[in-house]
């Protein structure tokens, strides 16, 4: 009989319970107790919808990030926090956001540093690792979720991130190798094996889906190393890789001394048939069959034929799952009661996925025969999307053929642009801005919750939005920043503003998805050809600049974040669905340059997390992904001022792929890692001018001038004075107004500073 399992549910609930949960605790609003109470009954919520799996997971939820989870579980936690006051709750607010519930007022310590997982668009809290680090497991709080699951009566399967891929995604304080911790981290999992061997579980689960990179022989060796050191234990191991292949580690993970090995069947489809051999007749070969990082129906009948010859080869040794935890889903598909009835019937949300995993799991076990039903929906329901007018365009077909390589050039080098840029806006030394968003208040959400509901009309909400414009661009004026932005009132999102006006998208009322902690966002779903039917922005932008004699920046979302943060199309290739929003958004461009917007912001946050997770498929994709950018950005004149946003990513390995993208000005995140992210800047002259964030919009506190101004003379040891910007880290939309004004006072306060001081240094050189 085949096996089914989960490796991971959405844990933010069908309603964003978690979210709402977290951020009335961190307000103070509500107790802790009721905080974790919330989370027991989402929990329990959860494991209720996967009952019909033979194993569910335990100890995939998180009240922040699972990487913060196992660094506290490990015992393996900062020691700028260890003897703070407080419980192991408050620091672990502390580290997650640089404080804890009980701290609101003032400043409380620097938040963990925070990076994208992997390939996707979820954010982790990084390890660190330095010579004071320590590692004094406790296991509590897993050993608490399953005894929850276990008095349900469910087959309980602990999830935990594994040694190897802990390791990888921590980073070196100190300069150290990584590597040196094997022995320690090696001796906190055994002291955590021990621990869960006394609840009776059957099988557990390690995700190390680090071994789908790129490793080195020091990096394999290591990793049969410590299994090797783990294999006393008297529960079965299931070692869990996924978003990738393995290619020359497969081998290495076939041969670990553990019980099986999840395999995604997605991405590794073709490294099947080689790992049936090299795990032999013992072990359990688990395979992702169900893609858990996007949202249409899998193809069930072509599923099964490939999957029968397996299963009669294997027979119970096969394992039915995900590609990945569900995470990177939405809850469950039944919560859309707004979604065209056709484009629904060709979707699939976590709830149906693991009822796709049970029918595959069913006629595997009892023949096709005994689903024939769901068999026969499931293929309509592929055959219409298939042969949908509504999915292919020839007009927008035809437009993508005519792109040229002219196109993504700009009419002079940028050497040349800046000369006449800084005649044209006569900006200061160190210009300040902001990155685009300002809050959204309650009164803007409760604005377009009536507009939503045709509870306001069309004539009072843009009257509403105005007024909320006008008073970002007042208190930018009154704060003294040199370049605004209009605040982004109307928009609900980056990516789903968009995603809501271009035909070939579509949009769920309920399909949220965790990024980080209780930030959550609503991924648009491309499902046809991408064309842009008219403005989107200008409007917005020209209002904006009519209310002050400053520069006002157009803010747009470039073409690649706008296609990795959106539930992209399968049917044809990421590439030409990019190419299609790049012209998109060049007509957009020119659109606000026409209309007198000299200034334009096309963000590219998402540029490195679509990177292929190996090295050598990395040039591909950067070919397309950098041409696409520069075709929706290069169609102005050298006086336009293009800039691009990046946050929250180790960009230091694509430098020279950011600089192709011939951005005037490019503004990054370095405030949480302590302008470390400037590093590559003492080997790589960046011709351009840059903006490395300064505030960590991501907590609360409130940077000090001081900070600001030490952040700022880092940057001026690799980049010249004169071609930096200050600016935040990201946009400001999820801080409050009190937390804004006297954050972005100081950096404009710092500003000066920093000028006088450049002045000072002139006049003592003269």
């Amino acid at each position: 009989m085949v096996t089914t399992h989960n490796l991971g549910f959405p844990r933010i609930g069908k309603k964003r319970e978690l979210k709402v949960a977290l951020e009335s605790y961190w307000q103070g609003k509500s107790s802790q107790a009721k905080l974790l109470a919330t989370a027991a009954e989402l929990r329990k919520s959860h494991w209720q919808q996967q009952s019909a799996l033979d194993y569910v997971p335990v100890g995939d939820f998180s009240l922040y990030d699972q990487v913060l989870d196992m660094s506290f579980m490990l015992g393996h936690i900062p020691s700028r926090v260890r003897d703070l006051p407080g419980d192991a709750l408050d620091n672990y607010f502390r580290v997650a956001r640089g404080r804890s519930a009980n701290e609101r007022e003032s400043c409380c310590v620097s938040a963990g540093e925070m990076t994208k997982w992997f390939d996707t668009n979820y954010h982790y809290i990084v390890p660190e690792l330095d010579a004071e680090a320590t590692f004094t497991p406790n296991a509590d709080s897993l050993i608490q979720q399953i005894d929850e699951a276990q008095a349900l009566g469910l087959s309980t399967k602990p999830v935990i991130i594994g040694p190897l891929t802990y390791l990888y995604l921590a980073k070196s304080k100190d300069g150290g190798n990584k590597l040196d911790g094997v022995p320690a981290i090696i001796n906190a999992y055994k002291s955590l094996i021990d621990t869960l061997a006394k609840t009776g579980i059957e099988w557990l689960q390690i995700d190390e889906p680090a071994l789908v990179t790129e490793m080195d022989a020091q990096w394999q060796a290591a990793a049969i190393h410590i299994y090797q050191q783990l294999q006393s234990r008297p529960f079965k191991v299931l070692v869990a890789t996924y978003f990738g292949q393995l290619q020359d580690n497969l081998k290495l993970a076939c041969e670990l001394p553990v019980d099986g090995l999840h395999l995604d069947a997605i991405n590794a489809k073709s490294e099947i048939e080689q790992a049936i051999a090299l795990l032999g007749n013992d072990k359990v070969l688990s395979l992702g069959v169900i893609n858990g990082r996007n949202i249409w129906i899998n193809d069930l009948n072509a599923a099964l034929d490939w999957l029968e010859p397996i299963h009669q080869r294997i027979g119970d040794r096969l394992w039915l799952a995900p590609s990945c935890s569900l995470l990177h889903v939405p809850v469950d598909l039944d919560s859309e009661q707004k979604l065209d009835h056709d484009i629904k019937s060709w979707l699939c949300f976590a709830v149906q996925k693991l009822e796709e995993i049970s029918t595959l799991a069913y006629a595997l076990n009892n023949g096709r025969d005994f689903v024939a039903g769901a068999l026969s929906a499931n293929q309509a329901a592929i055959d219409s999307r298939e042969s949908s007018v509504r999915v292919h365009n020839p007009i927008v077909k035809n437009a993508v053929s005519r792109v040229n390589d002219t196109m993504a050039k700009r009419q002079s080098p940028y050497a040349l642009r800046e000369v006449e840029q800084r005649k044209k806006f006569n900006l200061p030394l160190y210009p300040s801005t902001t990155i685009g968003s300002f809050p959204q208040t309650a009164s803007i959400r409760q604005s377009r919750r009536d507009f939503r509901l045709g509870e306001l009309s069309a004539a009072k909400y843009q009257q509403a939005m105005e007024e909320e414009v006008a008073y970002c661009v007042q208190q930018q004026e009154a704060l003294g920043l040199d370049v605004l932005v209009h605040g982004e009132p109307e928009r609900n999102d980056m990516v789903e503003y968009f995603g809501e006006q271009l035909e070939g998208y579509t949009s769920s009322q309920f399909g949220w998805v965790q990024s980080y902690g209780s930030r959550c966002v609503k991924p648009p779903i491309i499902y046809g050809d991408i064309s842009r039917p008219k403005a989107m922005t200008v409007e917005w932008a020209r209002y904006a600049q009519s209310l002050t004699e400053k520069p006002m920046k157009g803010m747009l979302t470039g073409p690649v974040t706008i296609l990795n943060w959106s539930f992209v199309r399968d049917d044809q290739s990421r590439a030409q669905t990019c190419l299609q929003l790049a012209l998109a958004i060049r007509e957009e461009v020119l659109d606000l340059e026409s209309a007198g917007i000299d200034i334009i912001q096309i963000d590219e946050a998402a540029l490195r997390e679509g990177l292929p997770l190996r090295q050598s498929q990395w040039q591909s994709y950067l070919d397309w992904a950098i041409r696409a950018f520069r075709i929706a950005a290069n169609g102005v004149g050298d006086t336009t001022q293009i800039h691009t946003h990046m946050c929250y990513s180790e960009f230091n390995d694509i430098i020279g792929a950011i600089a192709e993208m011939d951005a005037d000005v490019i503004t990054i995140e370095t405030s949480r890692s302590d302008m470390g992210l400037l590093d590559v800047f003492d080997e790589f002259h960046y011709p351009n001018q840059i903006g490395p964030g300064v505030y960590d919009i991501h907590s609360p506190n409130i940077p000090s001038v001081e900070s600001i101004v030490e952040l700022m003379q880092k940057a001026e040891q690799r980049i010249p004075a004169e071609r930096l910007w200050i600016n935040p880290d990201c946009g400001l939309k999820t801080r409050t107004w009190e937390e804004v004004l006297p954050a972005l006072r100081n950096m404009v306060e710092a500003k000066q500073l920093l000028v006088a001081q450049t002045d000072n240094k002139k006049l003592a050189v003269n």
